[in-house]
């Protein structure tokens, strides 16, 4: 029984750690949204700007375009306002920063050889693959300062994970507080840099698909088995039988 329970311990293990290094890992053909297959629906808004409260602070809101995206979450930074700049600025709209690729980037690019990453306000992305480089499309990437007030939405958008496929909609803006600080927006997928960045103000956002490449649902099903050995063991010390 010991024996039994040590193998099967060690083995569990060691399925847990090689699934949890590879739970992002991108399928080779990804069952991609239509609509993810296109760029983003931007266009003309005759939207009034408007104010929001969060955490007893008041935003101004300047709709600048509509906006409808559709992609994968390659990247992703969850923020709190009462950490860091965020705090310095008292800017507790920008519950995340999400780093999104559609069109021939989502669907013709192997993404498993580029490594993505989410700084302060950027998303990062590098690759040593020439081939893979010269196949990726930086107009179809998108890093997305993402506002609301909304507690449904900031959980929703809290929920998401690499390789999920969302859908975003809402207004491009800028938004100003009392103290002075303000952030304007990109309005274009061509330019690069500081102020490149996709403001959002979020009316809707939705997890449409999620990734399911086998390793994550191996990483919780070896977790499973390595907390019940552990506690037989746990169980049989203390009654001695081990």
């Amino acid at each position: 029984m010991t024996a039994l329970n040590t193998l099967i311990f060690y083995t569990a293990l060691a399925l847990f750690l090689v699934s949890c290094w590879n739970r992002n890992d991108f399928p080779e053909a990804m069952s991609l949204d239509e609509a993810a297959r296109g760029p983003p629906l931007q266009t003309a808004t005759d939207a009034a700007p408007f104010s929001v409260t969060a955490n007893d602070t008041d935003y101004l809101i300047e709709p600048r375009y509509r906006y409808d995206l559709h992609g994968v979450v390659v990247s992703y930074g969850h923020h709190d306002g009462n950490y860091s700049l965020h705090r310095l600025w008292n800017d507790h709209l920008n519950v995340a920063d999400i780093c999104i690729v559609w069109g021939d980037n989502a669907n013709g690019v192997d993404l498993n050889r580029f490594s993505f990453r989410n700084g302060k306000f950027t998303c990062n992305y590098s690759t040593s693959d020439p081939v893979a480089r010269e196949r990726f499309r930086e107009d179809q990437i998108s890093n997305n300062h993402l506002l609301t007030e909304d507690e449904g939405l900031r959980a929703r958008i809290g929920d998401v994970r690499i390789g999920d496929q969302v859908r975003v909609r809402g207004w491009l803006a800028s938004y100003s507080n009392d103290d002075g600080f303000k952030r304007g927006t990109s309005i274009t997928r061509d330019d690069r840099g500081n102020g490149a960045c996709e403001t959002l103000y979020v009316e809707d956002f939705r997890i449409l698909q999620s990734l399911d490449n086998g390793w994550r649902r191996l990483m919780g099903l070896s977790g499973f088995i390595v907390v019940c050995s552990g506690l037989l063991w746990l169980v049989a010390v203390m009654r001695g039988v081990f």
